[in-house]
């Protein structure tokens, strides 16, 4: 199958992107290697059901091609038993997963209600004039896929702008600006909080599973990776210097033994005059929650009645065997030639 975008097959079975194809791009879309093959088998292999390692596969299509082909498509619809169509359905749900090659960088800006009141769509809109792009679109140098993020769950940073989803933090146009001019000359500047960068490939490599980093030294680095905490660490900041702290919160009340009766049925008082059987079982009907329950505990006290028999037509009980109708006495049991 292609690995491009716009191909007839991708296009009716996966729902990817269906423009016409760039044939200047054909040399950015390398073919998946087998490699990816066995890597995707290892993501299988974490996983009791085959199907649930379907959502790391794709990050890791994207981590070698840049976004999800119709090629990678078919790599995870034949490793892991399903229709093209059933993983195209989960290609297309989700905005992590790309439908057209994406550039170098990834960049998101928050542009939900508290980011946009302080300032985010205004990025937004700087930054796709600077770039001459729209929402998912991406620059003709190939540097930077721009998209706006309804929220990056970060509102005590606001205004938020992720780059390959690390974090760039109270951000104002200028800010943004010369943040998206550095990684178009190939810089990396280091994220508020988060990793280094690496690229949109290398995050999606992460998310698959695998790490992005070329050795240990590079993991480790970002493992301990400096970052501010200040805004969200404010409020605590302040209540040490006040000598404030929070009421101590009252613990759980101990639990009696529960015997999966009524608490007045596990002790009886004795104090009834009645056999602990029998205030059992009176606990148990005033304990009853429903009509149904009720009744059904009434049937079972030891003073309910004994249930009438099933009357007759003509009147009779119905639980008594009629005379002359046992075994063997009505002409009709084997006790009779």
């Amino acid at each position: 199958m292609s690995a491009l975008p716009g191909s007839p097959e991708g296009t009716a079975v996966t729902g990817l992107d269906s423009s016409p194809v760039d044939t200047a791009s054909l040399a950015e879309v390398p073919l998946l290697p087998e490699q990816a093959r066995l890597e995707a088998r290892a993501i299988i292999a974490r996983y009791p059901v085959p199907r649930s390692a379907l959502l790391p596969m794709l990050h890791l299509v994207q981590s070698y091609q840049g976004y999800v082909t119709p090629e990678g498509v078919a790599l995870c619809a034949e490793e892991l038993g399903l229709t093209k169509a059933e993983v195209g359905a989960v290609a297309t749900f989700y905005t992590m997963y790309k439908r057209r090659p994406t550039g170098r960088h990834l960049v998101s800006v928050c542009t939900n209600t508290l980011c946009s009141v302080l300032g985010g769509q205004r990025i937004m809109d700087a930054l796709s004039a600077d770039l001459g792009v729209h929402h998912d679109e991406t620059a003709a140098d190939g540097s930077i896929t721009l998209e706006h993020a309804e929220c990056l769950a970060a509102c005590d940073y606001a205004p938020v702008v992720t780059v390959d989803y690390e974090f760039y933090d109270q951000q104002d146009v200028d800010s943004a600006r010369a943040l998206v001019a550095a990684l178009r000359r190939g810089e990396k500047p280091l994220p508020t909080r988060g990793a280094p960068l690496t690229d949109f490939r290398g995050i999606s490599r992460q998310l698959a599973g695998f790490s992005q980093h070329a050795d240990e030294a590079g993991a480790a680095t970002a493992v301990d990776a400096p970052g501010s905490l200040g805004p969200t660490l404010a409020g605590l900041a302040l209540a040490a210097e006040r000598g404030e702290s929070a009421p101590p919160m009252p613990g759980p009340a101990p639990k009696e033994p529960d015997a999966g009766e009524p608490r007045e049925t596990v002790r009886p008082s004795g104090e009834t005059g009645e056999t602990p059987g029998k205030e059992a079982a009176d606990a148990r009907v005033a304990a009853a929650d429903t009509p149904a329950e009720k009744a059904g505990a009434a049937g079972s006290h030891p003073d309910a009645p004994e249930p009438a028999g099933r009357r007759l037509p003509d009147g009779r009980e119905g639980t008594d065997t009629p005379a002359g109708s046992e075994p063997g006495t009505s002409g009709q049991g084997p006790g009779k030639a």
